[in-house]
């Protein structure tokens, strides 16, 4: 799908805040309510917005501890990593999982209360599949956490 300048800015504004009305996205990328409901739907249609979610601040549900986790492998057959894939969509925990290429094969983000409920993690994780080598490492402190996607407008 073509985005031209119109679409980027109905995108920026449901990426800043997608529970704001139509006419207040109208107002803010300068046309009216029926274009921008149209234009969203076709985004919809063609996939660019997946979802519309709210973001949630993890530390006052009680969600403090986040864990970047390492995985190496040695197993690379398909049954291996869909059983790997098929463990890490049922685990509430894990925020994020990219396959990488390099020494590490897995970097999960994995979000819970404490050392102790990441370990119950952990033990559960290397339970359920066979993993070569694990590495976590907590984070300290959030830097930077966004969803908005650098999207330029023209």
């Amino acid at each position: 799908m073509k985005l031209d300048q119109l679409n980027r800015k109905i995108l920026n504004e449901l990426q800043s805040d997608a529970g704001q009305s139509l006419e207040d996205i109208a107002k803010k990328v300068g046309s009216s309510k029926t274009p921008v409901w149209a234009r969203i739907k076709k985004l919809r249609q063609a996939g660019v917005i997946r979802q519309r979610t709210v973001i949630l601040d993890a530390e006052q549900l009680g969600l403090e501890a986040c864990f970047f986790v390492l995985v190496r492998t040695s197993e690379h057959d398909a049954t291996w990593q869909n059983q790997f894939l098929h463990v890490l969509k049922d685990r509430p925990e894990v925020l994020e999982a990219h396959r990488l290429a390099g020494d590490i094969d897995y970097i999960l983000k994995v979000r819970v209360s404490n050392a102790r409920q990441y370990d119950k993690f952990y033990q559960a994780l290397i339970s359920e599949v066979k993993i070569f080598n694990v590495t976590a490492l907590l984070s300290m402190e959030e830097i930077k956490n966004t969803t908005v996607l650098p999207i330029a407008v023209p």
